[in-house]
Formats: C-alpha cells, sequence, structure tokens
C-alpha cells in the first residue's frame, strides 16, 4: 500500500512538474487545482458507482443458488418419485409389445399413404423421365429420378423398419420400381458421355457439363446421407451409394488416356515420320486442352476440386504412360532420338507444359520424369548401338533415293536464291542434327563421340558420291538424250558439295568443343572439292560435245567463206551458262574461267592443226580480221558471263596469233613473231612452226631463222601467268603427208 502510495506521490509531482514549466502558468494555479479537483470527483463517483454495481450482481448471484439448491432438491425427489414408478411399470410396459408394433405399423401406412399418389403415377414418372433424359434435359430428368427414389426408399426403409427379414415384400417392391435403376443407369450414360466430350462441350454448351457437375454433386450428398442412415439403422437402399464423383474422375482420367493413346494416326510402315507425327499431335492436344481447362472448364467445377491440377496430373500421367509403352517398342534410330528430343527438351518447354498460359498455374519441376533413368539409359545404348549399324544404310538410302531423283524429267528445286539443290544435304545433316541434339543432352564425351562418326561415316559417303557421279555422266554419254535434266542435276550436285561443306562447318562449330581441324576434316574437304570439279568439268564436257562439230569448223575453207561456226559457240555456251548460272560460287566462277580457257584452247587447238594454209595476202588479211572479231566476241561473251581478269589476257591469244597472220610484210614477221612470244612464253617450237605454216608464206629458211633467233632468246615463263599454250599438242606430219602436200604445191 506505501508503495503505490509513493508511486501516484511521484506520479502526482511529474504531473505538476509538466504544468509549471513556465513562470506565466502560476497565474492558473488555482485553475489547475478546480480542474484536477473536478477529475478527483468523477474518478472517486465511477469508483462508487463499479462497487455497488459488483456489491448488488453478488446479491443477486447468492439469491439464485439459494433459488438453484431448493429446485435441486426438488428435482431429487421427483427423480426418486420416478425410479419407484418406473421399477413398479416395468411389467407394465412389456404388455404394450402389440401397441408398439402397431405403430410402427400406422407409421409404415401413413408413409404409404403419403406416398400413394407417387407410387401409382410411378410409370407416367418413368415415361417422362425417360424423355427428358433422350432430350439431354438432364437436371429435370435427375429432378424427376429423386422423386422415384425417394419414394422406393421411403417404402423400402419402413418395410425394413417393420419386418427386416421380409425379403418377399422388399423384392415386390424392387419390381415395381425397377425402371428407376434402368433410368439411373441411363443417366449415368448421358453424364459420362457428356464428361467423355468435355473439351467439345465446354465450349460450345459449357452448362451442360455444369448440370453435369450439379447432378453428381447432389448424388454425392445423397450417397453421404445414406450411409450415415445405414450406420445408424443398418438399411441401405439398392444401388447405394453409387460414387458417381469417383466415376466422374475415371471417365475423365479415360478421356485423357483415350485421346492421348488415340493420337497414333499413321504407323511406321505407311509414315517413316510417325513418331515425330504422333508427338507433335500429342503435344499441341496436350496443349490446346489444358488451355481449355484453365480458361473454361475450371468454371464448370467447384473450387475444391482444384480442377486445373487435378487435369494437369492426369495429362502427365497419360503421357507418362504413353511414352513408356514408346520407350518399350522396337524403335529405330531416327525414332530414340525423336521421342528422347521430345521427352527431354520439348515436354517440359514453353512449347508444351511450360506454355506461357499455362506457367503461372502450375510448377513444371515438380513433375515427375516421364521416363526412368534407367530407360532414358538404355535407349541411349540402344541409339548408339543402331546409329553405328545403320548410318552407313541411311546414308546409302538417301544416296539411293537422290540418285533416283536424278533420272527425272523435271528440274530440281531450287533455293530461295534460286540454286539448284536436292534434299540429300538437308536429309543426311537432319539424321546428324537430331543425332548431336539428343547426343548434347547428356554429355560432352557422348556428344563428340557421336560426332567423330558422324564425320567419319561422312567421308565415306562421300567418297561414294562421288563414284555415283561419274558413273551418271558415263550413262549420260551413252546415250545423251537421257536423263531430260542431267545437267540441271549435275549442277545441283556441285551445289550440294558447298551445302555438304556448309553444314559440316556448322555442326562443328555447333558441336564440336574443339576448333583444331582434324584429320577427317582435311579428308572431307578434299572429297567435296573433288566431287565439285568432276561435276564441273562433267558440265563442260556437255558443252565442248555439242559444240565439237563447230569447233571442227574453225580455221578451215569453210570458216575462212564465212561459216557461223563461232556465233553457234558463243550462243551455245551462253545458253549454257544461263542454267550454270544455278551453280554456286566459288565453283561458278572457277568454272566459267576454265570455260573461256577451254574455248581459247580449241581455237588455238584448231589453229595448231593446220587444217589450212592462207594462200595469199588476202585470205591472211581476211582470216586475220575473221579471228580478231572471233577474239572480240569470245572476250565479250565471258565478260557478260563475269570470267574475270584473265578474259583479256585468254583471248588476246587468239588476237595476237591473228597478228602474225595479218602482217604483210614477211621482214617483219620475227618481230611479230617476237612479240607473240614475250606475251606468251609457254609457247613452243612447234607452236611456231605450226603458225607459220598456216600462215603459207614463210620460206624453209625463215622459219629455221625464227625459231634459231628464238631459242638463242628464249623467254622465261613467268610462274604467275596462266599458261594458254603449254597443254595445246602440235600435230606430227608424217612423210607421206608431206610428200603429198610438196607434189600438191608442185602441181599448182
Amino acid at each position: 500500500m506505501e508503495e503505490t502510495s509513493r508511486e501516484a506521490v511521484a506520479t502526482a509531482v511529474q504531473r505538476v512538474a509538466g504544468m509549471l514549466q513556465r513562470s506565466d502558468q502560476l497565474d492558473k494555479v488555482e485553475q489547475y487545482r478546480r480542474r484536477e479537483a473536478r477529475k478527483k470527483a468523477s474518478v472517486e463517483a465511477r469508483l462508487k458507482a463499479a462497487i455497488q454495481s459488483q456489491l448488488d450482481g453478488v446479491r443477486t448471484g447468492l439469491t439464485q443458488l439459494h433459488s438453484a439448491l431448493l429446485d435441486v432438491k426438488d428435482i431429487q425427489g421427483s427423480l426418486a418419485d420416478v425410479s419407484k414408478d418406473w421399477r413398479q411399470s416395468i411389467n407394465t410396459i412389456e404388455n404394450l409389445k402389440d401397441v408398439k408394433d402397431a405403430l410402427v405399423q400406422h407409421s409404415q401406412l401413413a408413409s404409404a399413404v403419403e406416398n400413394l399418389k407417387n407410387i401409382f403415377s410411378v410409370p407416367e414418372i418413368v415415361q417422362e423421365t425417360q424423355q427428358l433424359i433422350e432430350q439431354a434435359e438432364l437436371l429435370q430428368a435427375h429432378r424427376k429420378l429423386m422423386e422415384l427414389e425417394c419414394s422406393r426408399d421411403d417404402l423400402m426403409y419402413e418395410q425394413y423398419r417393420m419386418d427386416s427379414k421380409n425379403t418377399s415384400d422388399m423384392n415386390l417392391i424392387s419390381i415395381y420400381f425397377e425402371d428407376v435403376q434402368a433410368l439411373s443407369d441411363e443417366l449415368a450414360k448421358q453424364l459420362w458421355m457428356v464428361l467423355q466430350r468435355s473439351m467439345v462441350t465446354v465450349r460450345r454448351d459449357p452448362t451442360m457439363l455444369v448440370s453435369v457437375v450439379r447432378i453428381i454433386e447432389r448424388e454425392e450428398k445423397i450417397d453421404r446421407r445414406m450411409v450415415d442412415r445405414r450406420k445408424q439403422t443398418g438399411f441401405i437402399p439398392p444401388g447405394r451409394p453409387k460414387h458417381w464423383k469417383d466415376k466422374m474422375f475415371q471417365v475423365l482420367e479415360h478421356t485423357v488416356s483415350t485421346r492421348i493413346e488415340g493420337t497414333q494416326a499413321v504407323t511406321r510402315e505407311a509414315d517413316k515420320m510417325w513418331l515425330v507425327r504422333l508427338l507433335e499431335i500429342t503435344r499441341k492436344y496436350v496443349v490446346d486442352d489444358l488451355i481449355i481447362v484453365k480458361n473454361l472448364m475450371v468454371q464448370c467445377f467447384p473450387p475444391h476440386y482444384n480442377t486445373f491440377n487435378r487435369f494437369f496430373g492426369l495429362y502427365h500421367a497419360a503421357v507418362s504412360a504413353r511414352v513408356k509403352e514408346l520407350a518399350s517398342e522396337d524403335l529405330e534410330a531416327n525414332e530414340i532420338v525423336s521421342l528422347l528430343t521430345w521427352v527431354l527438351n520439348t515436354y517440359k518447354s514453353v512449347e508444351m507444359m511450360g506454355h506461357p498460359d499455362l506457367f503461372s498455374e502450375c510448377d513444371i519441376n515438380q513433375l515427375e520424369p516421364l521416363l526412368p533413368k534407367e530407360v532414358v539409359d538404355h535407349l541411349l545404348s540402344k541409339y548408339i548401338q543402331t546409329f553405328t549399324l545403320n548410318i552407313t544404310g541411311w546414308l546409302r538410302k538417301a544416296l539411293e533415293t537422290d540418285k533416283k531423283d536424278w533420272h527425272k524429267d523435271s528440274e530440281p528445286e531450287a533455293d530461295q536464291d534460286g540454286y539448284y539443290q536436292t534434299t540429300l544435304p538437308a536429309i543426311v545433316f537432319q539424321m546428324f542434327e537430331q543425332n548431336l541434339q539428343v547426343a548434347a543432352q547428356i554429355d560432352g564425351e557422348f556428344k563428340t563421340q557421336v560426332l567423330k562418326l558422324c564425320l567419319k561415316q561422312m567421308n565415306s559417303f562421300l567418297i561414294r558420291y562421288r563414284e555415283e557421279a561419274v558413273t551418271y555422266k558415263e550413262e549420260h554419254l551413252r546415250d545423251r538424250q537421257l536423263p531430260q535434266c542431267y545437267v540441271h542435276y549435275m549442277i545441283a550436285i556441285i551445289n550440294n558439295c558447298q551445302t555438304f561443306k556448309e553444314s559440316i562447318n556448322s555442326l562443328k562449330r555447333k558441336y564440336s568443343q574443339s576448333s583444331e581441324p582434324t584429320e577427317s576434316d582435311a579428308a572431307i574437304d578434299k572429297t567435296l572439292s573433288d566431287v565439285a570439279k568432276d561435276g564441273c568439268q562433267f558440265l563442260l564436257d556437255e558443252v565442248f560435245l555439242d559444240l565439237e562439230h563447230h569447233l571442227s569448223e574453225l580455221l578451215t575453207r569453210k570458216w575462212l567463206s564465212g561459216s557461223h561456226a563461232v556465233d553457234t559457240i558463243c550462243v551455245t555456251v551462253e545458253d549454257y551458262f544461263n542454267d550454270f548460272n544455278k551453280i554456286k560460287k566459288p565453283f561458278n566462277q572457277e568454272m566459267t574461267k576454265e570455260a573461256l580457257r577451254r574455248v581459247v584452247v580449241e581455237y588455238i587447238k584448231a589453229v595448231m592443226q593446220k587444217r589450212m594454209s592462207f594462200k595469199n595476202a588476202d585470205e591472211r588479211r581476211e582470216g586475220a580480221e575473221r579471228m580478231i572479231r572471233e577474239a572480240d566476241q569470245f572476250k565479250f561473251l565471258f565478260r557478260k558471263l563475269a570470267a574475270g581478269e584473265d578474259t583479256e589476257r585468254l583471248c588476246g591469244a587468239i588476237t595476237a596469233i591473228a597478228e602474225v597472220f595479218k602482217l604483210t610484210d614477211p621482214t617483219l614477221l620475227f618481230l611479230e613473231v617476237t612479240t607473240l612470244v614475250s606475251k606468251y612464253p609457254d609457247i613452243r617450237e612447234d607452236h611456231i612452226q605450226a603458225l607459220l605454216a598456216v600462215r603459207g608464206d614463210a620460206s624453209r629458211e625463215m622459219r629455221q631463222m625464227i625459231i634459231g633467233t628464238l631459242s638463242e632468246n628464249k623467254v622465261t615463263s613467268s610462274a604467275t601467268s596462266q599458261p594458254v599454250f603449254r597443254d595445246i599438242p602440235v600435230p606430227t606430219i608424217s612423210m607421206t603427208t608431206m610428200t603429198s602436200m610438196a607434189t600438191s604445191k608442185l602441181l599448182k
């Protein structure tokens, strides 16, 4: 008490100190005192009122306790009287058993009377219910069905209460209401049918699906009520509990499973890409269905169903079961690639279960793997074995398919830039890419192993590819009319080499852990280069086979008299090169240069073959001018074809020879020949002999002098300049031919 007083005094001191902090507040001391007095009086009044209230409550409580005590005593006396009376009336109660039975019977009869109207109208209600079911009025049909079941169940319950062992009456009721169970089964079929088509129904008529769910919820409540009554009375109506809710989830599970299992539209025999198609259809179905579930179906089910997660789990389980079935089949290597790529990459990607529209509703990281690790390892091992055994067969088959295309009557397809190509590189590298994608998902060592295997097989394949290209050319030479598109497909073969090279480099950049070149890389590059060069050579051979007749007219009397051989040559070359424009770089440029070189070489070769000799200066002038014009034609043509900077030099060789022929003063012939030799150091003595022989006016002494002087002052050939005359042969003249020519001149 003293401590409380001290605390009160201390508090008061602090309060007074707070009110009297300034000197001007001393004038208000009396005002503060009166205010505190009023507060004190108010507190004291409230305390007195509270104490008085507590005292009144205690007084009232004591009074009530006294009254309760008196009541308890009265009740105790009454219970004693009741107990005494009960003991005296036990025998009387046993004599009332007949009354009790009569009461039960009366209750049953009262229930029967109450349901009498419904009992007599059962056939009519059954018919109405059947019509409602057929009209898909499911809610109304269910209401009628519940009325029928309620009447039947009440009658059976009363009969059970009266005599549970009287099965004959129970059977009589069951027979009378036998159509009710059939109606229930029919309604259930309709419900399951709606649920089986729930993905379609929820988009067309969601109220139908809502009605089905409401019906099932009603039946669940009735089931619970009947089960509770069985615990109390031991009676439960026939067909209860229906478990329609469990059946609903079973139907949905079966529907999902059937939808996933039904995605296989084709077999391996009908379509080699059957598995890719199956997996893509499965992916599309799963994503589309889950989006429908999220946006539409969730609203048709009660929240506690956790509808989306339930369907998400159903689809995952169905897909997992389907994938396990596929994994157990005898899959080919490319099918294993497709399956594992889909399982390990596509399934949890944004394309499927991680789709942006689904991501917010589920955690894909919580999903169990579609395939156990041991199954994945088994498939990978099988893939390596199968891939090693079958890759040669795949490549051979791809080549055989490509070879069949070579004999088509239609041109090959062109890429976006207009270059001819076949599907062979795409097919080959698609196979490699698929297998490397799977390998990249495992580890670097496995990926490197598969890449090395691919490159090794690629080199062997390209060697076979070159052999087949040679065979293709030889078959064409036996009948140049077949195949009709020989040129176009040979162009495609050349372009394929460039595509192969680019694809190989792309694979190495993407999947190789080392940038260092290997022996396999060098071998592949060499083989590709050889195939492309062979193809270019075959095409040029084709061109010059068509030009052979026209080339044979060059530097002949027919040519001198006005032949159109060069015009035809230029037109033919340009026509071919319109097709050769479909060859990719750098092969098209190299081919144009080679065509120019061969045209010039063939022209000069015609000179060196000494098919004619000019008889006089007029013929030499006319022939030389014709050669210069034709050299300009070649120059114009190959500039147009972008043959490069060698055009001037190569065509200039024809012009330089023409200048030798055009010279009118034989004494300057040595100077002109020297100029020719200085421009083209690879020219040989036999070439000069042939030129002088064609010129026709050079004496033997002059020829010997020119040749001798040139031999003494031989010009060194430049290593940088392209040789023109080096590979041009000069036919030797036999003694018989020389005698004949001499005799001919003497006769003239």
